[in-house]
C-alpha cells in the first residue's frame, strides 16, 4: 500500500485541510512554501492514464477552492502554482496521482527552469507535423475525452 493510501486510510498521520468523498487534501511534509498542499484521489491511480475523469475533475475543483483559500489565509501568497508530475521523469516521487497546490510570492526561490534553447521557436511546419501526430495519438488513446 502506498504512503498516500495509508494517509487516506488513517494508517499514517496527515494534516488534512479537506476530506471529501472522492479526494482529500493535506499539507505536504516537504513544502516548497508554507501552505503547500497535495490534493489526492481516494482511489489509487499511479498515473493520469489510470485516474477516472470524475476524480480528476474533483481534484481540480478542490484545488481551485484551496487556491482561493490560500489567498485569503494569513500566509504569504501572491499567486498559486498547480503542478502534477506524471511519471518519475516528470518529478513524481509517490506513485499515486497527486496535485500540488503551491502558494507563491515573489522571491520565494521556487520556479520552473527552462532549457537553454527555450526561446528558439520551431518552424510552423514542425508544429503542424507534431500536432497531426498528436491528433492521431489522441484517437488511438484508450482514455475517454
Amino acid at each position: 500500500m502506498c504512503i498516500f493510501c495509508r494517509l487516506l486510510g488513517g494508517q499514517a498521520p496527515a494534516s488534512f485541510v479537506h476530506r471529501g468523498d472522492r479526494v482529500s487534501a493535506f499539507l505536504d511534509i516537504q513544502p516548497v512554501t508554507p501552505g503547500h498542499l497535495l490534493v489526492v484521489p481516494h482511489a489509487h491511480a499511479e498515473s493520469l492514464a489510470e485516474i477516472s475523469g470524475e476524480d480528476l475533475m474533483c481534484m481540480m475543483t478542490v484545488a481551485r477552492r484551496l487556491a482561493s483559500a490560500l489567498r485569503v489565509a494569513d500566509l504569504p501568497c501572491d499567486g498559486v502554482n498547480l503542478f502534477v508530475g506524471d511519471g518519475e521523469a516528470a518529478g513524481q516521487e509517490v506513485a499515486h496521482v497527486h496535485l500540488h497546490v503551491i502558494p507563491r510570492c515573489r522571491g520565494d526561490g521556487f520556479g520552473l527552469r527552462f532549457p537553454k534553447d527555450y526561446g528558439t521557436r520551431p518552424p510552423r511546419r514542425e508544429l503542424d507535423r507534431l500536432a497531426a501526430e498528436l491528433r492521431e495519438a489522441v484517437k488511438a488513446s484508450d482514455i475517454a475525452p
